[in-house]
This record gives structure tokens, C-alpha cells and sequence, in this order.
């Protein structure tokens, strides 16, 4: 069984909501990166999110294209991406991680080669935020051959005509976007969510996480009420960046204080 699969059954079990943190791979340097990455799973996280940084990502908003300039000037590349998680299982082997990105590196890496390699460093599943449904064939189809989830993305925007067209080869769990527009920006509504996921439910069994726009452990417990799982990753890497020095590097608090942050929205879901 993937990790996905088997983790959102463990949470289902025991009647919780799932927490799915963001980062951004080798930000702020790759050494602190993996700290921070190591340290998830005990503050509280169920699956871990990571990002391939990308030059220009289009769904993201000004603090995480900052956290991607930096982890290129750290040296940050794709293959250092699949490194960081081949270390993360050494030490775990069962909590789940998602890549997120965009097809270009992927395409430029070799779709075979990039999803036998992401396969062997133990990712689970993949989001990739620019390729639509009509493109299926290049990374989706292919993806779940090597036992990878396709985590498909749901916006406002997504009415009830389009909406089996990007749940004909999802897997894993859906990720609704609660708010139109780039990340990091718009504070999620509550009451569109509730009748959003609601929208969605009798079309799918498979859970249903929202992000985007949450940044408090109160915002994460009110959207833990409608969805199976929550999805915090701005105010994440903006707690990153509040802890670098004015030459850019992470401050000797900066792990514990990313880690604390999170285990209070984690707390906060349940």
C-alpha cells in the first residue's frame, strides 16, 4: 500500500484530520533544510509536501518564489531534491511525501528516469501544478506505474462539467485550493470551503485536503472541521525566512522555531 493511502486510513481509523506541511527543498541551505525536513513527523505532521524549486512558479506567491531563490543560491537541484528525501528515509520510513513542482525540470530530467528516481528516494506522490488533465499522458498515466499518486488540484474555479474531467486519474487525495490566485496571498473562507468540499464529496472517495490561504492554528482548526486534511505552507517558509540574519543565513534558532510553529498548527487540526 502507498504511505498516502495508508496514512489517511490510520487518521480515518482514529477519527482525525490530517496536517500536511510545505517546504521548500534546501531552503534555506540544504543542511538546514534537512533539519527541518527530519523534524516534521514528530511535531506532528501527516504528510510532508515538498517543493522542487522551479525559476518561474506560477501558482506561488512572492514567499515561496523567495524560498526558491534561495535554494537555487544554495545550490538546490533536482537530483539534491530525491537526496533529500533518500536521507529523510533513513530515519523514516513512514511518513508520507509529495513532490510538488512543475513539468519543466521534470520533462528536462526525463519523465522515466525522474519517476524510477523519485520511486527508489521514497516519494509517494507527485503534484505538479501546470499539467492539466488533457495531459495525462506525459507524467499521470506513467506516474502510476511506478506506484506514485497523482495529486490532482481543485479550484473555485472548478465547476461540475470540468470536475470528472480532473477526478478521471486522481489518486491519493485531492488538494482544493480555497482561494482563486497565487499562494500566500488570500486568507481561505470558511464558509465557501465548507460548501466546496461539500460540492466535491459525492463525486470521489478519496480525501480531500485545503490550503492556501491558512496561516494561524486557528484558521487550520476551522478548516479541519470540513476537509480530511489541512494544508499550511507560506507562513511556514515565511517563519524561515523570519529567522535568516541579514546575510541570508538561518539563524542557530531557526530549526526549533520552524519546528514549535508547526506542532502548534498540527495541535490546532487534531
Amino acid at each position: 500500500m502507498n504511505r498516502i493511502d495508508a496514512r489517511f486510513a490510520t487518521l480515518k481509523a482514529e477519527e482525525r484530520k490530517g496536517f500536511i506541511s510545505f517546504i521548500t527543498a534546501g531552503d534555506p541551505d540544504l543542511e538546514t533544510s534537512a533539519k527541518i525536513l527530519a523534524g516534521l513527523p514528530k511535531a506532528g505532521v501527516s504528510l510532508i509536501e515538498i517543493g522542487m524549486p522551479f525559476s518561474d512558479p506560477m501558482a506561488d506567491g512572492p514567499v515561496i518564489q523567495d524560498a526558491n531563490l534561495r535554494a537555487f543560491k544554495a545550490g538546490i537541484t533536482l537530483v539534491k531534491t530525491l537526496d533529500l528525501v533518500r536521507g529523510f528515509r533513513k530515519q523514516d520510513s513512514e511518513t508520507p511525501i509529495v513532490l510538488m513542482g512543475y513539468y519543466n525540470p521534470i520533462y528536462f530530467y526525463g519523465v522515466e528516469k525522474f519517476l524510477a528516481a523519485a520511486k527508489l528516494a521514497g516519494v509517494d506522490g507527485l503534484i505538479v501544478a501546470d499539467l492539466p488533465p488533457e495531459e495525462d499522458a506525459e507524467l499521470c498515466v506513467p506516474s502510476q506505474k511506478y506506484g506514485l499518486h497523482f495529486v490532482r488540484l481543485l479550484t473555485p474555479t472548478t465547476d461540475a462539467k470540468r470536475l470528472p474531467v480532473v477526478l478521471k486519474n486522481a489518486s491519493g487525495f485531492l488538494y482544493y485550493v480555497s482561494v482563486a490566485g497565487i499562494t500566500g496571498v488570500k486568507q481561505a473562507n470558511t464558509d465557501a470551503v465548507q460548501k466546496a468540499v461539500a460540492a466535491i464529496r459525492p463525486h470521489t472517495n478519496l480525501p480531500i485536503a485545503v490550503g492556501f490561504g491558512i496561516s494561524t492554528p486557528a484558521q487550520a482548526a476551522e478548516i479541519a472541521r470540513h476537509a480530511d486534511a489541512v494544508v499550511v505552507g507560506s507562513a511556514i517558509i515565511k517563519t524561515i525566512a523570519d529567522n535568516l540574519d541579514v546575510d541570508g543565513k538561518a539563524k542557530a534558532e531557526l530549526v526549533d522555531t520552524v519546528l514549535d510553529f508547526v506542532k502548534n498548527l498540527a495541535a490546532a487540526v487534531g
